[in-house]
């Protein structure tokens, strides 16, 4: 595995997913893995998860790790190249990942977009300018479009609590209180649409259809209370339009997953990212329900971190 990005990166997901509940059930029997190696985390938006299961996951192969925020604790990075830098930027990005490169073995990035030019977003300026000038092996801590150790940390999550071989999981849009980005359901679709014992379907209001390079594969149905019969996992998400890009097309609050929607399913797991609007995206009842497995999915977080750190370093 040279870089993580997204589901290709995985190659053989059986085989890696293998891995992470090996590495779960020992978390600490590959340190000599890590031994003598660092690994390297630059931030460009704020991060909970990602952040502390980065470290801990490098800790736990017996590596090093630093975390710096671009911007807060470094120079303001120049990204155009060619610029001219007589104005408020002060290192340009080439030169600082070049430099990072020297501090690391992996370099974990986390990048943002902007929902207001989808090119460029899309297109991932910002994560493929530190991919083209770093030497090192990169991982995708969240980029503009994607977000794929979250995803995997949902496959994870799922293969170790499923009751059946083969299990309906549905993705459902919610509401929220800001326009929020594609990168969460983009690469759960990215991950759960290739799995070959999941029925996948995704819920959501109309506009607010996903890019189809993603959804391929998936079944896609609008009536939320339709899609979410007999399901066995429900992973609720808000994300703003991609079709009429970054904008927020409606907020009916009855996408609100509550009780009476689980009880649709088929006594269905409930999954989310975090952090989550609670009694805006999903209510009290459901996050705090005995089926809710928020909490086992974030401290998955750090296997699959971990998982794909094995993969780089062994």
């Amino acid at each position: 595995m040279k870089n993580f990005t997204s589901f290709a990166d995985a190659g053989d997901y059986k085989a890696l997913l293998q891995q992470a509940l090996e590495i779960k059930a020992n978390p600490f029997g590959y340190q000599h893995i890590g031994r003598n190696k660092t690994v390297g985390l630059i931030f460009f938006n704020p991060s909970l998860r990602t952040r502390l299961s980065s470290v801990k996951a490098a800790y736990n192969l017996g590596a090093q790790a630093w975390v710096l925020n671009a911007g807060a604790d470094s120079w303001t990075l120049e990204m155009a190249d060619g610029a001219v830098m007589n104005g408020g930027t002060q290192e340009h990005i080439k030169d600082a990942i070049a430099v990072m490169s020297q501090y690391c073995d992996v370099l974990g990035v986390r990048t943002f977009p902007t929902l207001k030019d989808k090119a460029e977003d899309y297109s991932e300026v910002v994560f493929n300018k530190i991919r083209q000038y770093a030497t090192v092996p990169v991982i995708s801590l969240e980029s503009a479009t994607l977000h794929p150790l979250q995803s995997f940390a949902d496959l994870i999550t799922v293969a170790e609590t499923k009751q059946k071989e083969r299990v309906k999981v549905v993705l459902t849009w919610a509401p929220h209180v800001r326009a929020l980005p594609q990168c969460v359901p983009n690469s759960f679709c990215d991950w759960f649409s290739e799995i070959d014992w999941v029925d996948f379907v995704i819920t959501h209001p109309e506009g607010y259809e996903l890019d189809p390079k993603f959804t391929k594969g998936a079944r896609i149905e609008y009536d939320q209370k339709k899609a979410l019969e007999g399901a066995d996992y429900v992973q609720a998400k808000n994300w703003s339009s991609y079709l009429d890009y970054g904008q927020v097309l409606g907020n009916d609050p009855a996408w609100m997953l509550t009780p009476e929607h689980m009880a649709l399913t088929d006594g269905a797991k409930f999954l989310h990212c975090l952090p989550v609007r609670r009694n805006v995206e999903v209510s009290d009842a459901v996050l705090d329900a005995p089926g809710s497995l928020i909490i086992q999915e974030a401290g998955n977080r750090t296997i699959s971190m971990q998982t794909v750190l094995h993969e780089m370093l062994k």
